[in-house]
């Protein structure tokens, strides 16, 4: 199963380390960006999942119309992309519940999908998941069942979807990001900056050797006029901006040779009773 996936936010928010949140001082490529992608997906009649910040939905909510227009699920990324750990129960809720009414408000649709920014849900915020739950989401993209920068999930166990009993009688279905093991190093060929690095001969071998594919793009990792961050750190501006100038053709050749469902669509063909259940309180 291939699953594509877009997470909705314009070029400055690889920031994860500032803390500045006053984005309107920058240059708006949000528009250009999601309108490339849709009209790819348009000429071979695709469909994915478009995780969007609340923000966009709020000041540029034309960005979330023309991703509706065309048909796709829309799901929820956050409001204005903080990390979902520096957030305590409460603060993750009203967060996550603006970003959610503000997308609605645009699409007149519920939205039932989330994914964390930094895919930062982890043992120590598992509660998140009861939190979204609560919220009215079934869906769940935000596992990274691995080490990872901002801590992962390597207790969820195997990459593929499950079920999360969060407890009360209340279920997600989770669809983690997947990821493939090189040189001992857990990665993720099908999606950020590991797709735009990665010759597209090896993407396509391990998307061909992998029974479920998760990929994750965003409007940035084909923009190669972008401004650059020259204030990140290193790694991750070597993480950020790597493989820009290819990424779009590798993306293009992708389309053309796998299948791809959005996340409600995957749910509809999931064997959902032989799929694992998680208990929340396994992944603490």
């Amino acid at each position: 199963m291939n699953i594509l996936t877009f997470d909705i936010e314009d070029w400055y928010n690889c920031d994860f380390i500032s803390g500045d949140f006053d984005w309107d001082k920058h240059e708006v490529r949000i528009y250009q960006g999601v309108d490339r992608i849709l009209e790819e997906l348009e000429k071979r009649s695709q469909k994915g999942t478009f995780f969007c910040l609340g923000w966009i939905a709020e000041k540029h909510p034309d960005v979330i119309r023309s991703i509706q227009k065309q048909g796709h699920h829309i799901g929820c990324h956050s409001y204005q992309h903080e990390l979902s750990f520096r957030f305590d129960e409460k603060t993750f809720k009203v967060d996550t519940l603006k970003a959610k009414c503000l997308i609605e408000d645009v699409t007149g649709e519920e939205v039932n999908a989330f994914r964390a920014p930094g895919f930062s849900i982890t043992k120590n915020n598992a509660w998140a998941l009861y939190s979204l739950a609560e919220m009215g989401f079934k869906y769940d993209c935000s596992m990274f069942p691995a080490p990872h920068d901002y801590g992962g999930m390597p207790s969820y166990g195997e990459g593929v979807p499950k079920r999360i009993d969060v407890g009360d009688g209340r279920i997600i279905k989770e669809f983690p990001i997947s990821i493939h093991q090189v040189m001992g190093k857990h990665i993720v060929f099908s999606g950020g900056g590991f797709f735009r690095l990665f010759p597209y001969w090896l993407i396509n071998h391990w998307g061909k050797h992998s029974d479920y594919m998760m990929t994750y793009f965003h409007p940035r990792d084909f923009d190669v006029n972008q401004p650059v961050i020259e204030t990140l750190p290193a790694m991750r501006r070597f993480k950020s901006y790597v493989g820009i100038k290819g990424a779009f053709t590798k993306f293009q050749r992708l389309l053309d040779h796998y299948e791809f469902y959005n996340v409600e669509q995957a749910d509809e063909i999931m064997n959902w009773e032989i799929a694992p259940i998680v208990a929340l309180k396994s992944l603490k």
